[in-house]
């Protein structure tokens, strides 16, 4: 949320940030913007959030813009038990902006890995991206704009990065972002392909030179390969590039497993897919890949079903109008199809589709007139000069109608011409007819050609050796026994571990693996020992049992009586009661 709606790209720019930041660390899951964004503004319970996400923690909070001054307010909320374990609230100067999402980004990762339990954490997790902030204010304002991924508001966002580039020719999300905005009119047909990804190419490649060790621009890359060179290898090794980077990228795990599936890799694309589904359950881009992973499969009643949701949620889903009506031919609907295309939104419509499909749905139902009619008008609209639709249905045809020679030299060709669509049409079910011809996997080889790298082999090693680990813990209990540091209600992991002189990637593992509880459950123990020592105290017979929690070190009733009943299996009235 934020003081105003015209606030909002910063609010919803900041919230972006965080949650890039925290999906750095390795071994913590979180849930990607879309599916996060999903809740805002809707009154929707804590435990619902929960279970829609399948997480145990929520992060909520808001980001208010003041002129010059910015105010955050975050929350962690346990999902299980669903009660609020920590917040913060920082007031700052809109200057510090960077320095700002790195400091909350950081104490958001210390409070959930002593929630949670063992992770380690950069010493940094924002990078400053710019000097000046209103180059940043402008990508944050475009960056709003492309994300609602339409072409008007995307052209919008176009002049807004270049805005930002004026200010700073080195703002490398600038760039990025140019070239996704050019990426999505050329693959949608609202600007002329050729110059759509001729600046996608120029602005990926500036925005590579300005920083390789992005996931964003690594997955651009790989766009870039497949959709201009037709390098299928190269797209792979980019994508795999882009999660090396950043595991938690859904877009370039579901696109990995876009790649899997059409090189006939069904148990690698499934995985990829079920990670882009864990990072980013709700998005309808994440199950349009699921309806398309079911299609490539032959399981078309279950694509049609998930097609039908993509629609349902958006009547304008180009993707699932362009695989729809290819699951209605394998499923013998030809009559559907041959109405379809007068059904859905004109302004969807991809006329080389339209006269593809229907020229399918001809051929599949033996009209040799009407499908020749349709074949004849395919051809023609082949030679227009955006006819790479148009033309990629010729080999459908072909293929349907099982002319194997007239198919194999359109894919000869489609080599020769590097046309990208010959990579997503080759393993497409309906060219089932010329996969039991030699020539196919000769050339399928070809095609989804790859690079032979092994991949190390990673083991598992721990963090300290067994002596290390025995002298810190041994260190960790004498300091815990004698200076009592639990009674402050303040006390961090970071702040334990400066006490007793190691690392706090190293204390937090010492705790997990060691002790075998997380920083909260190894503290709030030895609170709740204080709790019941003090209760048996006469001198404290006139404290309350908040009053009592407190001098134990909590600081929070609802964490006290959360950790009190997981410990003792008793509320704390019900323990005093029992104790009499």
């Amino acid at each position: 949320m934020s003081a105003s709606k015209a606030n909002e790209y910063f609010s919803d720019g900041m919230t972006e940030e965080i949650i890039n930041a925290l999906a750095k660390i390795g071994r913590l899951k979180v849930t990607s913007r879309t599916s996060s964004f999903f809740f805002k503004d809707k009154n929707i319970s804590i435990t619902e959030i929960g279970n829609e996400l399948h997480v145990s923690t929520i992060l909520e909070g808001s980001v208010r813009l003041s002129g010059t001054q910015v105010r955050i307010t975050a929350q962690l909320v346990d999902v299980v038990d669903d009660f609020h374990f920590w917040s913060e609230t920082w007031d700052r100067e809109l200057e510090n902006i960077f320095e700002i999402q790195d400091e909350v980004s950081l104490l958001i990762a210390e409070k959930l890995r002593e929630h949670l339990g063992h992770f380690e954490i950069q010493e940094r997790l924002v990078e400053k991206q710019t000097d000046s902030i209103d180059a940043y204010e402008y990508s944050l304002k475009a960056k709003f704009l492309r994300n609602k991924w339409n072409p008007e508001d995307v052209k919008k966002a176009i002049s807004l990065y270049e805005k930002a580039l004026e200010l700073d020719p080195n703002h490398y999300k600038s760039h990025l972002g140019l070239a996704d905005s050019y990426s999505f009119l050329g693959t949608t047909g609202f600007m002329p392909f050729e110059e759509a990804w001729g600046l996608t190419i120029k602005y990926t490649n500036q925005a590579h030179e300005l920083n390789s060790q992005s996931s964003g621009v690594h997955y651009q890359l790989s766009n870039q390969a497949f959709f201009i060179e037709c390098d299928y290898g190269k797209s792979l090794r980019e994508m795999k590039k882009a999660i090396e980077i950043n595991p938690n990228n859904a877009a370039a795990q579901q696109f990995l497993s876009f790649l899997y599936i059409i090189a006939g890799e069904r148990e690698k694309s499934r995985e990829h897919l079920e990670i882009a589904l864990c990072i980013n359950p709700l998005s309808e881009e994440t199950h349009f890949f699921k309806a398309y992973f079911h299609y490539m499969i032959g399981d078309y009643p279950r694509s049609l079903d998930l097609l039908d949701k993509c629609l349902r949620a958006n009547d304008k889903n180009i993707p699932a109008h362009s695989i729809k009506p290819l699951c209605l031919l394998k499923l013998g609907r030809f009559d559907e199809v041959i109405t379809y295309f007068d059904i859905i939104p004109a302004d969807v419509v991809i006329e080389g589709e339209k006269t593809g499909a229907i020229g399918l749905a001809y051929s599949l139902m033996n009209d040799t007139a009407n499908a020749s009619r349709y074949l004849e008008k395919l051809s023609a609209q082949a030679k227009e000069k955006n006819g790479y639709t148009a033309d990629s249905y010729l080999f459908m045809m072909a293929a349907v109608s099982g002319d194997k020679d007239k198919a194999f030299a359109w894919v000869v060709q489609a080599i020769e011409n590097n046309s990208s669509l010959l990579l997503l049409r080759y393993t497409d079910p309906l060219a089932a007819p010329i996969t039991n011809d030699p020539r196919y996997d000769a050339l399928k080889n070809t095609i989804y050609r790859t690079e032979t790298i092994e991949e190390p082999v990673r083991q598992k090693t721990a963090l300290l050796d067994a002596d290390t680990a025995s002298k810190y813990s041994s260190r960790l209990l004498d300091h815990i026994s004698t200076n009592k540091p639990y009674l402050n209600p303040d006390l961090t992991l970071r702040d334990l571990a400066k006490q007793i002189d190691i690392h706090p990637n190293h204390l937090s593992w010492i705790l997990n693996q060691s002790i075998g509880l997380n920083f909260n459950e190894f503290i709030n123990q030895y609170r709740i020992e204080a709790f019941k020592s003090y209760a048996k105290a006469q001198e404290n017979e006139n404290l309350t049992i908040e009053g009592l929690a407190y001098e134990s070190g909590f600081n929070s009733k609802t964490v006290f009586n959360t950790y009190f009943k997981r410990e003792t299996g008793l509320t704390p009235k019900q323990f005093l009661k029992q104790k009499g």
